[in-house]
């Protein structure tokens, strides 16, 4: 039996309304619920009062699933539990692989379907019901801050204005049924040249006076016009470069966001934290963090697909070492490698090295690190550590080689919050630059640009 959904209480199912009746219509959602709720029957509504967060959504996977029924929750950009069950639903549908994710099959399908509803004039509004199950950044946010959610969803097709939406959704808790902590919602949705021609209004339907952020879960493009008129009114532009389609070159493009003044977090950045204070755990110690001179081989294991969370590691020790990168090889083949040399305080010589390797059952976020191996070249130097999340990648890690085996090994354990929206929810609770994730950046920048392709 399936577990229970958490209980939510809708105040507004989601309207559709002309764009300069969003304000009022969200100010008559408020009014009509009252502080004490209908007829007193239901806690006072905490409306948004912590942040705004406005998330640019550029796959079409959830409308067209919306559209054609299979999917009950806002149109919110989170590839969540919910939109895993609508996708199987479909290729099940359609006799194709149950995976979950949004194949092409599974979207050319959903294409097809689509157009033959619009052909029969009954597939040109999203709907969805107030009773779905819990939407998932309701379910990782607002039940910790009553927020503001402005969805911006570009589709494909003919340009026929921007459509908007408003919805309020209280998640109700056991633990505190004396208030409702309430997000609203407001969807915008029109082709991706009518929603930068509305670009100028969206600042205003910022909360004033409270944190502003920007989800953008496209690649950040500096010469996007709405990505930069929305950049520079947030307080912090959020992206997750597990997604990235070309890690390196998209990498690159974040630095010069940041060279630009743009403060900036990625979300892939917090799933690399416990690696990160396991590593510098193992040099705690007087005598190996006194060996810390000595690394001079770095091996990063990590799942075939995107290599952009071992690089940001790479960037991090880097930095945090002072190695200056001289160069840069990647090479394609079963496994991805890639080799870094670095120079390092004395001028000595550090090789790293970076595996992509194949595995038969990737997780939901593509390149998470397997595992990771420092030493060195001095059989006398205590500095060997083998930090792994399996039991398998220490092992592989052990048999590696060199001339110093791990002094320490160290196996990081289940990273149950790892998902965009968990991750997205701590993201919220602060603000501004981070200069290690700044430094670190700066560094992966220095060596892409040192490198070779063959």
């Amino acid at each position: 039996m399936a577990p229970q959904a958490p209980t939510i209480f809708s105040l507004q199912a989601p309207k559709d309304i002309s764009l300069n009746e969003i304000e009022a219509e969200l100010n008559q959602i408020w009014q009509s619920y009252g502080i004490t709720g209908e007829d007193g029957g239901l806690p006072a509504a905490t409306r948004a009062t912590t942040f705004t967060l406005v998330v640019y959504e550029p796959e079409e996977t959830q409308y067209l699933l919306a559209a054609l029924g299979f999917y009950n929750g806002p149109i919110d950009g989170i590839l969540g539990p919910q939109m895993d069950v609508a996708l199987r639903q479909v290729q099940k549908q359609h006799d194709l692989p149950e995976t979950g994710t949004a194949t092409p099959e599974t979207l050319a399908v959903l294409r097809e379907e689509f157009a033959k509803r619009q052909g029969n004039g009954t597939g040109d509004n999203v709907s969805y019901n107030s009773n779905a199950t819990s939407p998932r950044i309701a379910d990782e946010i607002a039940l910790r801050n009553p927020c503001r959610i402005i969805a911006l969803f570009p589709i494909a097709g003919e340009d026929e204005g921007v459509k908007a939406q408003v919805s309020a959704y209280c998640p109700i808790q056991k633990q505190s049924s004396s208030t409702l902590i309430c997000c609203e919602y407001i969807t915008l949705s029109g082709t991706a040249s009518a929603l930068e021609r509305v670009g100028g209004m969206i600042p205003a339907l910022l909360i004033g006076g409270l944190p502003k952020f920007l989800w953008w879960k496209a690649t950040p493009d500096p010469n996007n016009s709405l990505f930069k008129r929305l950049a520079a009114v947030c307080n912090n532009v959020i992206v997750d470069s597990c997604n990235f389609n070309e890690p390196e070159s998209d990498l690159l493009s974040l630095q010069e966001l940041l060279e630009t003044g743009i403060p900036l977090a990625d979300l892939n950045w917090r799933r690399l934290s416990a690696w990160q204070e396991l590593t510098a755990e193992a040099y705690d110690s007087p005598h190996r963090r006194a060996a810390l001179k000595e690394i001079d081989r770095v091996t990063i294991d990590y799942e075939k697909g995107n290599p952009a969370q071992a690089l940001l590691f790479l960037g991090w020790l880097a930095s945090r070492l002072e190695w200056l990168p001289i160069s840069y090889q990647h090479e394609n083949g079963d496994y991805d490698i890639t080799h870094i040399n670095f120079l390092g305080q004395e001028q000595r010589q550090i090789e790293a090295e970076l595996a992509g390797v194949p595995v038969a059952d990737v997780g939901e976020i593509i390149g998470d690190l397997i595992a990771l191996r420092l030493s060195s070249t001095n059989p006398q130097a205590d500095c060997g550590t083998v930090i792994c999340s399996e039991t398998g990648g220490c092992m592989r890690m052990e048999t590696h080689g060199g001339a110093q085996s791990a002094g320490l090994f160290q196996q990081v354990s289940s990273l149950s919050e790892q998902k965009a929206e968990a991750l997205l929810s701590q993201q919220v609770q602060r603000w501004g630059r981070e200069s290690l994730f700044e430094e670190s950046l700066g560094v992966i920048a220095k060596i892409l640009k040192s490198g070779t392709e063959s």
